[in-house]
């Protein structure tokens, strides 16, 4: 069995940056977190490579709304750490509500490089608009 303590601490940079390129739409230095051959599973979706992720979120961006995320909390672990907060998703037509579900992230940081993200996982609570 193995254990890990876990400090609540503020967001770091890296987190807010790859947010905020993603709420900004332009998708830019943020996504330097990832280890090139970095592995993300969001939801359903399963993203081999930095770039492979950059352009699936951007895709998946670009289906219509836009994003603001909201940092709840930032549990750091080490080699893992957790981000719970909200996505405020904002449809393009006005006439489509506005959602805000709850999301639940875990980055498996890189065991060489700590400052890079080997694996995420992300959740999306269920969005309908």
């Amino acid at each position: 069995m193995n254990e890990m303590i876990f400090t609540k601490r503020e967001a770091p940079d890296w987190l807010l940056a790859f947010w905020k390129e993603i709420d900004d739409k332009t998708f830019g230095s943020g996504f330097d977190c990832f280890a090139e051959d970095a592995t993300a599973n969001l939801g359903v979706a399963e993203w081999k490579g930095c770039e492979t992720i950059r352009e699936s979120l951007r895709a998946f961006i670009d289906t219509g709304f836009t994003a603001l995320h909201d940092v709840t909390e930032y549990w750091d672990g080490g080699l893992l750490k957790v981000f719970r907060g909200f996505v405020t998703m904002t449809p393009d037509d006005p006439n489509r509500p506005v959602v805000k579900p709850v999301m639940t992230h875990f980055f498996y940081m890189d065991e060489a490089d700590h400052t890079k993200v080997r694996h995420w996982f992300g959740s999306v609570g269920p969005v309908q608009f």
